[in-house]
């Protein structure tokens, strides 16, 4: 029963409505802009370009969310986060906000387990979804306030501005390290009465140990790269760039060396 709930007919039919959607929409503000932007006197070739960097620069962020959708498609299925990463969302809250709730319903794992109960997969949709609707209730009302509280502290104190900001980047990083070095996994009782592994890779171990080590060194790599050839446009892909050949490492790993990946130290 429910075997395919995550990717029958109905959650494709929400999805379309709402890629639909996010697609008028886009359009709607492209043609007002366009028609705007003709209105104050800027030339067709500037309208073009901005047009046209503007597509480009939105290349980057999308192949983050291709990976944050690869990631979350274990526990949760494609469709879900392809419907929560079309509207609004980030690998750095969809996939925290994944693993509160899951680990909320009293299942080990996280997001590297198969959600096959539709009332988690449920709970989990509305923490998601939830939690991504607040911002857009406090923006418009408290954004003004607080930005002007940031400015000021800003100008007396820029440092103090930059230490706040990077105790915030941190902090979030922190996050995900802390479950790749000491998350728990689901453990299973065998036939001898010993505690095992029930789910290779949802526990803290080889591979993920091995995932955080092989992003940073791409990601210090992509930097370099950046800075000693001076391609401006790498700056923007190294992050999605490091996540994907930080997944090709894992790939290559379990395919080749599936003992090894098994290790783990927390389950």
């Amino acid at each position: 029963m429910f075997q395919d709930f995550k990717s029958d007919s109905f959650m494709f039919l929400i999805a379309v409505g709402v890629i639909l959607f996010v697609i008028a929409q886009s359009v709607f503000f492209l043609l007002r802009a366009v028609r705007r932007g003709k209105q104050i006197g800027l030339s067709k070739e500037t309208i073009k370009n901005t047009i046209t960097s503007s597509a480009v620069f939105s290349i980057a962020p999308a192949i983050s969310i291709a990976v944050t959708v690869l990631v979350l498609s274990v526990a949760l299925g494609y469709v879900l986060p392809w419907i929560r990463l079309s509207v609004i969302g980030a690998i750095q809250y969809e996939v925290p906000a994944a693993e509160a709730a899951i680990d909320a319903a009293g299942l080990a794992g996280g997001i590297g387990r198969d959600i096959t109960d539709p009332k988690i997969f449920t709970a989990v949709a509305w923490v998601m979804s939830l939690g991504c609707i607040l911002p857009l209730i406090l923006i418009p009302i408290i954004l003004k306030k607080v930005q002007s509280k940031v400015s000021g502290t800003v100008n007396k104190n820029a440092k103090w501005a930059d230490l706040m900001s990077a105790a915030a980047f941190i902090g979030l990083i922190a996050a995900f390290l802390g479950r790749g070095i000491a998350g728990i996994g689901e453990v299973q009782i065998n036939e001898a009465g010993e505690k095992i592994n029930a789910v290779v890779g949802d526990g803290a171990g080889i591979l993920s140990i091995t995932a955080i080590i092989s992003s940073v060194l791409f990601m210090l790599l992509l930097t370099w790269i950046n800075k000693k050839l001076q391609w401006k446009w790498l700056e923007a892909f190294a992050m999605p760039l490091a996540m994907l050949l930080s997944m090709g490492v894992i790939v290559l790993l379990s395919t080749y060396a599936p003992d090894l990946a098994a290790i783990e130290w927390r389950y």
